[in-house]
């Protein structure tokens, strides 16, 4: 049996490397942010004042993974946006492919083994002005598909995001941090939500990175 060359195992290794790059750069994923100009404005344009109080809220008072098309919930339909080579089943579970978590560079290969992040936070939304809308608008924001709100990454590291603004949590990829606080601005001020003055802080430092 003939084994193939060194060069060949080269070859087919930085195949396999470019195909996971490409599909990394190529896959559909959140609407892209503004231009950091209209960014700088946008942030500008949002109010800074002290959070809110927690207090009375709840994520049943944001409704979430509501019916997009047919059986296909808002969890579902990400999961198809943000993946590469989705086969789901009848019921538009995701029962195949590969997810690429923008947080932390990282490969999923299960949808189990990926979350939907709100990017702001719902509870950080009801602290910078949610607390006063209507249920029914509360869950647009929840369900948004049209801005950068919704993301699919890997679980764990949405589950260290927890609840936290930009202040107390960044993605572990670097890279990234610039697109994240594009993220967080357009849809704050999207939404007419406001920032804390450490929020506004962090998120000017990061996207004095871009």
């Amino acid at each position: 049996m003939k084994h193939p060359s060194p060069a060949l195992i080269l070859v087919g290794a930085l195949v396999v490397v470019a195909t996971q790059l490409t599909a990394a750069q190529a896959f559909a994923s959140p609407p892209d942010p503004p231009a950091l100009g209209t960014i700088n404005s946008e942030l500008a344009a949002i109010p800074t004042e002290v959070e809110t109080s927690s207090a009375g809220y709840s994520r049943d008072l944001f409704p979430h993974w509501s019916t997009q098309s047919g059986s296909c919930d808002t969890r579902e339909t990400v999961l198809k946006r943000d993946g590469v080579g989705v086969v789901t089943s009848s019921t538009c579970s995701a029962t195949s492919g590969s997810w690429y978590s923008v947080y932390d560079g990282t490969w999923n290969y299960a949808s189990s083994d990926v979350d939907i992040d709100h990017v702001v936070a719902l509870s950080e939304a009801w602290g910078s002005g949610a607390a006063t809308w209507t249920t029914s608008k509360r869950q647009q924001f929840a369900n948004s598909l049209g801005d950068g709100q919704l993301i699919a990454v890997t679980d764990n590291v949405n589950a260290s995001k927890s609840d936290r603004d930009a202040a107390e949590w960044q993605p572990p990829l670097a890279s990234y941090r610039c697109t994240y606080a594009k993220h967080v601005v357009h849809v704050k001020y999207g939404w007419g939500l406001s920032m804390d003055a450490a929020e506004k802080n962090a998120i000017t430092s990061m996207l004095a990175t871009c």
